[in-house]
């Protein structure tokens, strides 16, 4: 089992962009993800500069993949989505049936992003003949789900599961965080760079509920399956996805590499705790709701 970095989802200004990802350049990352995924007016960084990161991490090593946008509603974003395709050197992940559609008709091998709705063997049976090389299964899908469908002698493919960060949830044509501020979409002032980890929004109970990321919607507490790590060996999942935030990624990815090969989870647990970030959840492996933590048991009576 090996550790990915998933695509960047949130809108930070360049020169961070290029520092975070150089200082990722000697960590254990089998793969890194680039691109925009979620908002075609983040273009504090076009297609050229992520062609020229991906070059750098290349040379370090690393397998680089370039991540589609997710929602794809113009003909200026498929006139993006033609370029990457015609990149000429990186695999691309498919966010959006599009993308799909127009790597098959190019044979091009891809990998099937989170964002594609891939619940059962025979979609993603038709999907394999379409190209797909890699899965990444849904956020929502359980770890019993996600076993059935990888004893299926139909599906031969290699899985990599969303193991840690911010879920993402859903996306919408309007822009929730241009909305806070009561700004028009088009006219957004370009406020998601001002929330480097997304913009908390908590219920009217004070409690947190969820995260606005633009046309995005996150989860407010971060997926953590670390205490699922013996169970997905078992399954023989070949990648762990790690989503990228602004505090303590390397800390994160040394911690999941440690895990992985001393097996100490409780010692891994400890040291995620105490990161800055460390509210977490992972309720959909567990097929309970995805906000609660799937290790807690319940002492309310019925």
């Amino acid at each position: 089992m090996r550790l990915t970095l998933g695509p960047l989802l949130y809108y930070w200004p360049r020169d961070q962009v290029f520092a975070f990802y150089r200082q990722l350049a000697e960590l254990p990352l089998a793969t890194l993800y680039l691109g925009e995924v979620v908002c075609s007016k983040r273009r504090l960084l076009r297609l050229e500069d992520w062609l020229m990161l991906g070059e750098e991490l290349a040379a370090s090593g690393k397998q680089v993949i370039l991540s589609t946008l997710a929602l794809i509603e113009a003909e200026s974003e498929l006139a993006l989505l033609e370029r990457q395709l015609g990149n000429g050197r990186f695999l691309l992940e498919a966010n959006d049936v599009s993308a799909v559609q127009r790597c098959a008709a190019l044979a091009l091998p891809f990998v099937i992003g989170p964002h594609i709705n891939c619940y059962n063997a025979a979609t993603l049976e038709v999907l394999c003949r379409d190209g797909a090389v890699r899965w990444v299964p849904p956020l929502e899908l359980s770890g019993d789900a996600l076993a059935l469908l990888r004893s299926s002698p139909k599906v031969q493919i290699a899985c990599e599961l969303f193991a840690y960060g911010r879920m993402p949830l859903a996306l919408s044509a309007r822009c929730f965080t241009a909305r806070h501020y009561q700004l028009p979409k088009d006219d957004c002032h370009y406020r998601c760079v001002d929330h480097p980890d997304g913009l908390r929004l908590d219920s009217q109970e004070g409690e947190r509920l969820l995260v606005l990321n633009g046309i995005q919607t996150q989860s407010a507490s971060l997926l953590n399956l670390l205490p699922a790590l013996p169970r997905l060996q078992q399954l023989g999942i070949d990648y762990l996805r790690l989503s990228p935030h602004s505090q303590a990624m390397p800390q994160v990815i040394s911690t999941f590499h440690q895990a992985l090969h001393d097996g100490d989870l409780e010692r891994a647990a400890a040291t995620l705790q105490r990161l800055p970030l460390h509210d977490y959840c992972n309720g959909y492996w567990y097929g309970r709701a995805g906000m609660v933590n799937g290790e807690i048991t319940s002492t309310r009576s019925p």
